[in-house]
């Protein structure tokens, strides 16, 4: 019986967190994967137009990190929003308008390896990784946000959960995809 491979080994991903022993727990739970990191936003900035990674991980505060989102967008970066002194509905809807493939509470970092591996399992499966998500994360920010958080945007949220697949984030990301934009799409 083999084992099914790692989405996460042998990748290059760039990890971003103002904090230092977040990238180094981070560098630690991705040890199958070569992890680049960044402490500001200029210098992830710079990683980000010169280098090649297959995903990124953001912090929001301090390192400018939906700016971030936005050039790892442009550049056909998957990228996943990890944070904590910013997590917010509004910070989780600006992450989905701008193209994240997630948006991940630091409480989770522990299981970072099972999250991404999970998330990137859906997304190459074509499966939304958003409603993976929320099928394991929606409790917490029910907790997090209270039970009516998204009655507060409900069109957003409705609309959202409707077309998963086809979400202004991946409208976003779709926009930047140079095999699509070498076709005139």
């Amino acid at each position: 019986m083999t084992a099914n491979p790692s989405y996460l080994s042998g990748k290059r991903i760039l990890a971003v967190d103002d904090e230092a022993d977040i990238l180094e727990t981070i560098v630690d739970i991705l040890d199958m994967a070569d992890v680049d990191s960044a402490r500001d936003y200029q210098t992830a900035s710079e990683k980000i137009n010169t280098g090649r990674y297959d995903l990124a991980i953001l912090d929001i505060m301090g390192v400018n990190g939906l700016v971030l989102l936005e050039e790892a967008v442009a550049k056909g970066i998957p990228t996943v929003m990890l944070t904590a002194h910013a997590i917010s509905p509004e910070t989780l809807m600006a992450s989905i308008r701008k193209g994240a493939i997630s948006y991940l509470p630091k409480e989770t970092l522990i299981e970072l390896d099972d999250l991404l591996e999970s998330l990137l399992s859906a997304q190459a499966e074509g499966r939304p990784p958003w409603k993976l998500l929320f099928d394991r994360l929606g409790d917490y920010f029910d907790e997090r946000f209270g039970p009516d958080w998204k009655a507060r945007e409900e069109t957003f949220w409705s609309d959202f959960s409707r077309n998963w697949q086809v979400g202004r984030g991946i409208q976003a990301r779709l926009k930047s995809d140079p095999r699509l934009l070498d076709k005139g799409v």
